[in-house]
């Protein structure tokens, strides 16, 4: 029997549903999610294998205009992904009119040289009239190789756009072992499920200038669970204490979610232990960037 494989990147403006699509078609969480904008910062590879095929999905951050270091990094990172795919799903909302940014998204698809299907997404939000009026004003736009209609939440029309992207895969490798999900380390992982804590609890300014590093992650033979030990970065000494609480009430809703989360994932028991600290302003300074785990090497 042939074995197909290809690599699939998932690009759009931000919030727009690219990470809840991602984590559907894997069956679990791999990719966070909240409803601020910009939640993805790194690409995100899914790992979708079956006995006759195996596709690499990669999701990328929200393509917008960077106000900062981290933005352009951000911005970067998603562009990237279209010199090293063999498809692209280009997802818009099927709830908002075409704007500025998905027209800048556009010309740039008008240069690659693979196909780029139209995912409408939230179609559970809209009225078919007004879905049909949103994908005939796309494909005013751009010769998409296919137009597919999903809900990502509810799973609608999914099962056809995974037909579609296997019926498009070409004879390949099995690039990665049939139980492996994604190949970000479990560290990034876990440090990701306790930023992803911090969106949802959090309002104001928090979301965008947090950053989050996983310092140490190893057994402790005594207590036999994980102990892992990680740093919130904010900006200013007001976002420490937004995020820390009255009396650390708040760092410890945290903690006590992004457990939940992680002891899931691992299959294990865990001690997470969570400090904050302040670094100001390293969304604008590059070896700041890095530091946090956003490097161009990954791109």
């Amino acid at each position: 029997m042939t074995f197909k494989s290809g690599f699939v990147s998932i690009i759009g403006r931000p919030n727009v549903g690219k990470s809840t699509l991602l984590n559907h078609v894997m069956g679990q969480k791999i990719a966070i999610m909240s409803d601020k904008a910009q939640t993805t910062r790194n690409k995100i590879q899914g790992i979708y294998t079956t006995e006759t095929e195996q596709i690499v999905f990669i999701d990328t951050p929200g393509i917008h205009k960077p106000h900062n270091a981290l933005g352009d990094y951000m911005v970067e990172s998603a562009y990237s992904t279209l010199r090293e795919v063999d498809t692209v799903l280009f997802m818009v909302p099927a709830d908002e009119t075409r704007g500025k940014g998905d027209n800048m998204i556009i010309e740039r698809l008008k240069q690659v040289n693979v196909p780029v299907i139209l995912v409408v997404n939230k179609i559970d939000k809209v009225h078919p009239d007004r879905l049909l009026a949103q994908i005939d004003d796309f494909r005013t736009q751009m010769d998409f190789k296919e137009v597919i209609p999903i809900s990502a939440l509810e799973g609608n029309n999914t099962d056809k756009l995974l037909d579609i992207l296997k019926g498009n895969l070409e004879e390949g490798f099995k690039y990665f072992p049939d139980d492996m999900i994604t190949d970000h380390p479990e560290r990034f992982l876990v440090g990701e499920m306790v930023r992803e804590k911090v969106l949802i609890l959090t309002r104001e300014e928090i979301p965008h200038s947090i950053a989050v590093t996983v310092d140490s992650m190893k057994r402790d033979e005594d207590t036999n669970k994980i102990h892992i030990m990680a740093t919130i970065y904010v900006e200013r000494k007001s976002q420490k204490g937004i995020i820390l609480g009255k009396g650390g009430d708040m760092i410890r809703k945290v903690g006590k979610m992004a457990r939940r989360d992680i002891e899931l994932m691992l299959g294990d028991k865990v001690y997470l232990e969570t400090w904050v600290k302040i670094k100001a302003n390293w969304r604008d300074k590059k070896v700041d960037i890095q530091a946090m785990g956003y490097r161009k090497d990954d791109f």
